[in-house]
């Protein structure tokens, strides 16, 4: 381990700050799979002591790659490469699904479950008529009990009448009463974290979130799901394969 993290060595001749340097050194290695999810990076003392770099610069390095997403510290055991959640596009899958096929435990904590009047967002998405009553989850969503994202979802009443009846998967209810979507129109869009999210998610008020907006349809072409998802972009990764 010592002989390979010399590859990681700063050029003391370049004009480039050794930190920035180092930085970008780690990120590839992490890009390219030199570390694996949740592994523990180096200690600073060990790549400061390796590299024949200062403390100052190792820390200045991990601290900048905590804030691109790269790394995770955890009080008191050390800093770890972060897992990330790749996500496909072109397939509609639930989110439990997503994170058992890659070897997660997905979680969830209940924030609320109720029902009211429709609003206009939620008229005009799901094709409701004026007052319509629909059941509104929202809840946060876990992998490996880490805080990956805040998802609200609402389900108009004649689908889902109690929505204390969801105890775990709303995919997996819906698929016993056979109402689960068929099909679905996502829409991504960066956002930054308020006070209320950042509280909830564990990160500073700011910070950049994805939101991911999804309408879900039946085969007969009703709305059954309007889904707002606000998800860590360090956790977060979505990918697209084209063809020509």
């Amino acid at each position: 381990m010592l002989a390979q993290l010399l590859d990681f060595k700063p050029d003391g001749d370049s004009s480039t700050p050794l930190y920035l340097q180092l930085a970008n050194k780690l990120a590839n290695g992490i890009h390219n799979g030199y570390w694996q999810p949740d592994e523990a990076l180096p200690s600073e003392r060990m790549l400061a002591e390796t590299l024949e770099i200062s403390r100052v610069t190792a820390r200045k390095a991990i601290e900048m790659l905590c804030e691109r997403g790269l790394l995770t510290r955890k009080h008191g055991s050390g800093t770890y490469i972060t897992p990330k959640l790749e996500q496909p596009l072109s397939r509609l899958t639930n989110f439990s699904e997503e994170l058992r096929q890659r070897g997660f435990m997905p979680g969830s904590q209940w924030l609320s479950r109720d029902t009211g009047v429709a609003s206009p967002e939620e008229i005009l998405s799901l094709g409701l008529s004026p007052h319509a009553v629909v059941s509104r989850l929202k809840r946060l969503r876990t992998a490996d009990n880490v805080v990956m994202a805040i998802e609200s979802t609402t389900i108009p009443n004649q689908y889902l009448s109690n929505p204390k009846l969801v105890t775990d998967s709303l995919y997996g209810y819906l698929e016993l009463n056979n109402v689960a979507p068929t099909r679905a129109l996502q829409h991504i869009r960066a956002v930054s974290a308020t006070a209320e999210q950042a509280k909830l998610i564990g990160l500073k008020q700011g910070t950049a979130m994805l939101l991911i907006t999804r309408v879900g349809y039946l085969a007969s072409g009703a709305a059954v799901e309007l889904t707002h998802s606000y998800c860590r972009s360090d956790y977060y990764d979505f990918v697209v394969e084209l063809f020509r």
